[in-house]
């Protein structure tokens, strides 16, 4: 008898305690099914964001205009998406859609080619970004400054490229949607004058019938530096790829979003020099924040401080989108062992908010020096590791043909031959670089290679020592 009430009372416990679990599990089944999920960019907000990435407008491309007149202009933004920019926006699809990883660029290289390169490919994209960010912080300064000169003089001028600087960080960390919305909406704002600008200028040359002024005579130089800038203005497009595992179903969106974002980016760039030159108007001196002097010939004073509020529009978009991706690097580094792992922390939207705070700094301490004009060092520094990208998809067809690939940028041979058109490209860019010169009497050429060798000495004194012992320490704990 007392062995039955024992069991009697042992079974209500049992019965208890698994009725007791059993809400346990379901309280916390529908708590994560209620719960909502992290936003992710969407397509449109990625097209935006990518668009950013590389162009920004038709902002920085008057160089090349003044460089080349306009029918050398538009010949070389007609070739350049050939030969640079699509083979560059195939490759990206291919690989985006197949590995959507945060780190993107980096974690291809390195699953295709090892730790070492995967290091390089993080190395040299790092290195560039410091000659390429301190750009468009200037360009906002350059465009802020037309609209009252006195807001840019002085210190002031570096306390506004700071301010560019502390604001992307902050809506940086909201992440990557906040980021991708905000360029739709910088899109529309800056693009808006532009389209205005392009129907007066057509009604100009139809109803006034100026002579067009096709062609001007240009030094070899001035040529060659046009093709430079045009490189630079069609460059970044792997840069939308770290931040893959935050953007919505990037086996379908990557490859849409790079046809289209390079659509637009020729467009947005063609579409307005061909406008200028039915206009009748001269370009003999354009050069960087002309635009604004020929919006106002063409529209008046309103257009023409619509294109410089555009101006400014487009240093803060560029330099918030590029966050974004560069940002992720570090962050995809250190998960993997190259940098200590602190770099890799993140807060609840999923930012690695170290990465953006260190970038940010290191950003900011580069403003000052003048790496505004040094287009080939960043060229030359992005091109070779644009390069080992190329590679990385050839090595990977060859050695994981059974990988599932979404979208698949023609055949072996077809992949192969990508890669050819922007290698020639950047051997320009390093032939025409060699009379360039920094500091004095080094070449710029130089001043590249030596950033460039300094990624694998970096790599043996400090990522691999410290690959090595997280090893040791993963292999203690087994």
């Amino acid at each position: 008898m007392r062995r039955r009430r024992t069991l009697k009372k042992l079974g209500s416990g049992v019965t208890f305690s698994f009725l007791h679990e059993a809400k346990v599990v379901r309280f916390t089944i529908m708590y994560f099914a209620l719960k909502p999920a992290r936003r992710k960019m969407r397509f449109l907000p990625l097209i935006a964001a990518t668009y950013f990435m590389v162009s920004g407008g038709p902002y920085g491309i008057e160089d090349i205009l003044g460089g080349a007149g306009f029918v050398r202009a538009i010949v070389i933004l007609m070739l350049l998406p050939i030969l640079w920019s699509l083979p560059t926006a195939l490759m990206i699809g291919e690989l985006a859609s197949t590995l959507p990883v945060e780190g993107g660029f980096y974690m291809w290289v390195r699953r295709a080619l090892g730790p070492f390169w995967g290091y390089q490919e993080g190395w040299l994209s790092l290195s560039a970004s410091i000659f390429d960010m301190a750009i468009y912080p200037a360009i906002f300064v350059l465009y802020l400054g037309k609209f009252n000169p006195a807001l840019t003089a002085g210190w002031q001028g570096y306390a506004w490229s700071l301010a560019v600087v502390v604001l992307c960080c902050l809506w940086n960390l909201r992440g990557a949607p906040a980021v991708g919305e905000g360029s739709v909406g910088m899109f529309t704002l800056l693009l808006a004058p532009f389209v205005v600008f392009v129907i007066l200028c057509l009604w100009r040359g139809i109803s006034l019938h100026p002579s067009v002024q096709w062609g001007q005579a240009g030094s070899e130089t001035a040529l060659s530096t046009a093709v430079l800038v045009a490189m630079w203005n069609y460059m970044g497009w792997d840069n939308a790829s770290t931040v893959a595992q935050e953007v919505e179903n990037p086996q379908r969106n990557y490859p849409r979003a790079m046809v289209c974002a390079a659509l637009l980016v020729a467009v947005t760039y063609i579409l307005p020099l061909a406008a200028l030159a039915l206009s009748g108007l001269s370009v003999q001196s354009f050069s960087t924040g002309d635009w604004m002097s020929a919006a106002t010939t063409i529209g008046g004073p309103l257009l023409g401080l619509a294109v410089v509020a555009g101006g400014a529009i487009c240093g803060i978009g560029m330099f918030n989108a590029l966050m974004m991706s560069y940002t992720r690097l570090p962050m995809a580094m250190a998960e993997d062992g190259m940098l200590p792992r602190v770099v890799a922390r993140r807060n609840s939207r999923g930012v690695p908010w170290v990465s953006v705070v260190l970038c940010g700094f290191a950003w900011a301490l580069a403003l000052k020096l003048p790496f505004e004009r040094l287009i080939s060092i960043d060229l030359i520094l992005y091109g070779s590791s644009l390069l080992l990208e190329f590679v990385a998809l050839v090595v990977l067809r060859i050695r994981e043909p059974q990988l599932h690939r979404p979208f698949r940028a023609g055949n072996l041979a077809f992949a192969c031959s990508l890669g050819v058109g922007p290698a020639v490209l950047i051997g320009y860019a390093l032939y025409a670089s060699r009379n360039e010169r920094l500091m004095g009497t080094t070449s710029a050429l130089l001043f590249s290679v030596v950033v460039a060798f300094l990624g694998p000495v970096l790599y043996w004194l400090t990522a691999a020592p410290l690959a090595r012992r997280r090893l040791a320490a993963a292999s203690a704990a087994d």
